[in-house]
């Protein structure tokens, strides 16, 4: 029997679209701590759904109506914990950045500034990737020559070859930043892509990711949110593969020549980025997804 073909095969990634119109509802946010700074994202989703994004009644209508309890609320954690990342590796002068299934993300526009001598590579499929870059000429939105785009699929191509040729340095010092991708792979597909994290990171790499609990995949309807958010990645063809089972992320990591820096489950991720000046939580954020950040051993 044919295997089904995946939509970012040949479309967009949902979940690409997804995370870009979060960034940009999130820069429109008056209260601070949903407020971000992606002024990129705005520019980058079709112009006819601003308003969606813009006008604060009709954004939490939209939210409420088409997306599962606190996702919203995660990928603005998520953004906000992965951009500390990034600005600490480009003030720490990283010598390169990698960027898995990096979709629509701006990261390497909006820190310019702060980057003097880092490269970026940002990795993902070519039909995403073909429309970031197209939208971006299309809003006249400057890509910088540190960033440099690899087009490949994660499930059949040699990561390594790829960088490689497009003139990654195994021997330096980088990130690799690995937001909302690896439950998508293949457990295979997950252990080859840390086994060449591991051989091409240099002393001192790090590496940041999101994953969900294997329980997930198991239907076991843990946690607030789990099954809207579980029915709605099934039914958008882009399903969820890979999973860590709860409290295993530091054995994970160690099988992987990986030291844990942090894990955010959705507990931690309220107490940091969701609190009010009283200390009180104001939000909840769906309880599938965990943050790990780890250094190379």
């Amino acid at each position: 029997m044919k295997e089904k073909e995946k939509r970012i095969e040949s479309k967009t990634s949902r979940t690409a679209e997804f995370n870009c119109m979060v960034r940009a509802a999130s820069f429109y946010e008056k209260r601070p701590q949903y407020k971000s700074d992606d002024y990129i994202a705005t520019k980058m989703i079709p112009k006819f759904f601003l308003p969606v994004v813009k006008i604060g009644i009709i954004r939490n209508l939209f939210w409420n109506r088409f997306f599962p309890p606190g996702m919203y609320e995660y990928v603005i954690a998520r953004t906000k914990f992965i951009d500390s990342i990034f600005k600490k590796a480009v003030l720490s002068e990283f010598d390169q950045i990698v960027i898995f299934g990096a979709g629509f993300d701006s990261r390497g526009i909006r820190f310019d500034d702060l980057n003097q001598k880092t490269m970026i590579f940002e990795l993902d499929a070519p039909v995403t990737q073909e429309a970031k870059i197209n939208q971006l000429k299309k809003r006249g939105i400057e890509i910088n020559p540190h960033i440099i785009f690899v087009s490949m699929d994660f499930n059949k191509e040699l990561i390594e070859e790829r960088l490689t040729e497009s003139g990654f340095n195994s021997k330096q010092k980088s990130l690799f930043i690995l937001e909302g991708l690896i439950f998508y792979l293949t457990s295979e597909a997950v252990d080859k892509t840390f086994r060449v994290i591991n051989t091409l990171a240099g002393k001192g790499s790090e590496v940041v990711f999101d994953y969900i609990y294997s329980s997930v995949l198991r239907g076991e309807n843990l946690y607030y949110g789990e099954s809207e958010v579980f029915k709605g990645v099934e039914k958008e063809n882009e399903p969820w593969c890979f999973g860590i089972e709860k409290g295993e992320i530091e054995s994970f990591l160690t099988k992987r020549n990986l030291r844990l820096i942090r894990n955010l489950d959705s507990e931690e991720l309220e107490k940091e980025f969701f609190k009010d000046d009283q200390g009180n939580n104001i939000a909840r954020i769906n309880g599938t997804h965990c943050i790990a950040y780890a250094q190379k051993m």
